[in-house]
């Protein structure tokens, strides 16, 4: 094709272009999705863009509207639905659930409930809700769903980012303790787990919001997972903030490398399209290690603890499929040079603190003058040591955040381990010793030798001025060069 033939084949696309986006919305959205507006969404229209304008105007700004996909087309219910009820004349029901979204966009869903984003909501039986239900909050919180009361601290914490379990009252409509909450594994009346209004919020369910870090920093922030702040630590997180404005966030397709290069996101890392894999909504695919245990493991192993797909899934292959990615940006020495320190720093952790932090605890809960958990300061202060410390180690080293990787990572799990932890288990064992009890002295006699073993270990003998004479000599060594070399 001839140059001049190709400059007016473009003139006359983009003439196309223009034309279709002047017409009306009602036309413009037959070529898009529906053929228009269905009767009963022109009813909620007329009466909700009175009553409820914000919600109004930003569904009018959204892709829904354009495919003249409206409020019925989303929260239609049959009669079945344990949290339908009528509104007006029509059956509706106020909770729109990943199903309500499959019926659109089954590719997103199945991926997403293969996810442990959606499967968030199980922490309501684990330690972490015993803190919120029971060691932080009471029963209180009076609502027909909780005769007996919830903890607030639950309601309004936990819950809003894992996702509470929803429950309907006679009449359909949900209960307050459980609603409103869009935690992203949520427990839904239809049976399913998650919530895409989590990271789309309604009603505009922008994918350029959806790709913001932001986003991923409700719930993705704190002492014990701050991702969103190690991101704006990194370099990552630096270049997104200095030059958001080429980033191109509202690209139908947006590929790195072709719609944007300036900085990477959360999404483009984890989710979003590359010349050569497709979007993903299970954020596992690209994961090889899962740092949220006392331990890290394989992400196939927490996988299979869930039975979900992805325990078919070896790191190895997620690993190449984020080492696709970053090779967008960065060249391969670049990318390997990356995950060996990464992998250093994930097996640091595991070997010194991680495992023999587990051993300790498994032996001192039974000397505990109390069953419950949080009942002994051992609990919390192992708890934080992992929880807390080690997880911000782990994932600062996969971020590249240097301050949350040694400061607020394996700086204060090193404190903690050998000025609290040690120490305190060692009280333990004497308190159990003095006890009388013949089991309890033999579980003291068990923990006081495994605490010898550890202490004395190669990664801890430093601690009781058994530093390998080599290693000494090589302190000494520097120390005497960096003092020559500054002390003038």
């Amino acid at each position: 094709m001839s140059i001049l033939r190709r400059m007016r084949l473009l003139g006359l696309m983009s003439l196309a272009s223009v034309a279709m986006f002047s017409l009306p919305a009602s036309i413009r959205a037959q070529a898009m999705g529906l053929p228009e507006l269905s009767d009963k969404t022109r009813e909620c229209i007329d009466c909700h863009k009175k009553k409820s304008p914000g919600i109004y105007q930003q569904w009018g700004r959204s892709k829904h509207y354009r495919g003249n996909v409206g409020c019925y087309e989303c929260h239609a219910a049959e009669k079945s639905d344990p949290d339908a009820y009528m509104h007006y004349d029509i059956r509706i029901a106020t909770i729109v659930s990943p199903k309500d979204c499959s019926r659109c966009h089954s590719r997103e869903v199945k991926e997403f409930a293969s996810s442990h984003h959606a499967k968030a909501g199980r922490i309501l039986g684990s330690l972490d809700n015993v803190l919120a239900e029971v060691v932080e909050g009471n029963k209180g919180m009076v609502t027909p769903g909780f005769p007996n009361g919830a903890s607030a601290a639950a309601v309004n914490g936990c819950w809003q980012c894992h996702g509470s379990q929803i429950k309907v009252m006679p009449d359909g409509k949900l209960d307050p303790a459980t609603y409103p909450n869009s935690g992203i594994g949520r427990l839904n009346p239809d049976g399913t787990e998650g919530s895409c209004n989590a990271c789309h919020t309604r009603h505009s369910f922008s994918v350029a919001q959806a790709r913001h870090p932001d986003t991923c920093g409700k719930c993705h922030l704190g002492p014990d997972h701050p991702q969103k702040e190690i991101y704006e630590e990194s370099k990552h997180g630096i270049a997104f903030f200095a030059k958001q404005k080429h980033m191109n966030m509202d690209s139908e397709k947006w590929i790195v490398g072709e719609d944007y290069s300036a900085a990477p996101t959360c999404a483009t890392c984890h989710m979003s399209a590359t010349k050569t894999q497709d979007v993903t909504h299970d954020i596992g695919m690209r994961i090889s290690w899962n740092n949220r245990p006392a331990v890290s493991v394989r992400p196939e192993v927490a996988d299979a603890k869930m039975n979900l797909p992805g325990k078919d899934v070896p790191w190895q292959t997620r690993r190449n499929n984020m080492k696709e990615v970053c090779l967008n940006c960065h060249n391969t020495n670049w990318v390997e040079g990356f995950y060996v320190q990464y992998d250093g720093l994930v097996t640091l952790y595991n070997e010194k603190f991680g495992k023999p932090g587990v051993a300790l605890y498994n032996l001192a809960k039974p000397l505990r003058p109390y069953k419950a958990a949080f009942s002994h300061e051992v609990d919390w202060i192992w708890f934080e040591i992992w929880h807390h410390e080690g997880r911000r180690a782990r994932h600062g080293a996969s971020m590249m955040a240097p301050d949350y990787t040694h400061w607020h990572g394996t700086y204060e799990v090193a404190r903690h381990w050998y000025t609290k932890y040690i120490p305190v288990l060692r009280k333990l064992a004497k308190e159990a010793t003095e006890t009388g009890d013949p089991a309890k002295i033999e579980g003291a006699k068990k923990l006081l030798a495994k605490i010898d073993e550890i202490v004395n270990s190669n990664n801890h003998k430093w601690s009781v001025d058994k530093m390998d004479e080599a290693e000494a000599a090589a302190r000494k060594k520097a120390r005497e060069e960096f003092q020559k070399r500054y002390d003038k």
